[in-house]
């Protein structure tokens, strides 16, 4: 399997723009990214930059244009995720996480009967 790159929290706002709409030029990731974030699109591109070389994202040059791509699925990145943060905080213990998840925040009862759903599938 290939290996997941590891990418900062700044790099996953481009990469969601990317997995939103694909593929995708940088100068539509400027625009999509211009209402939530302050960066200047020299920072975007710099981001978009990294994840090329990190692997996360592919291109495909168009003339003057470059249609950027994901290399690895979000499912995947998110999977990954979550098992590093599962380690590095829980130690890879899954029911701390769980409890310190559930008695943390607000459940709705269509939470709790997700979660017992998803529980009693498992």
């Amino acid at each position: 399997m290939k290996k997941i790159p590891k990418i900062s929290e700044s790099e996953w706002v481009v990469m969601k723009a990317i997995w939103a709409e694909n593929p995708i030029t940088a100068n539509r990731i400027v625009e999509s990214l211009s209402g939530s974030t302050h960066w200047s699109p020299k920072t975007i591109k710099t981001l978009l930059n990294r994840l090329v070389k990190k692997g996360a994202v592919g291109f495909e040059n168009k003339g003057r244009v470059y249609d950027y791509y994901p290399l690895i699925e979000e499912a995947v990145f998110v999977k990954e995720e979550s098992r590093s943060f599962l380690k590095r905080v829980f130690g890879g213990a899954m029911t701390p996480m769980l409890a310190t998840l559930v008695e943390s925040e607000d459940l709705s009862e269509e939470d709790i009967k997700d979660l017992k759903r998803i529980l009693k599938k498992r």
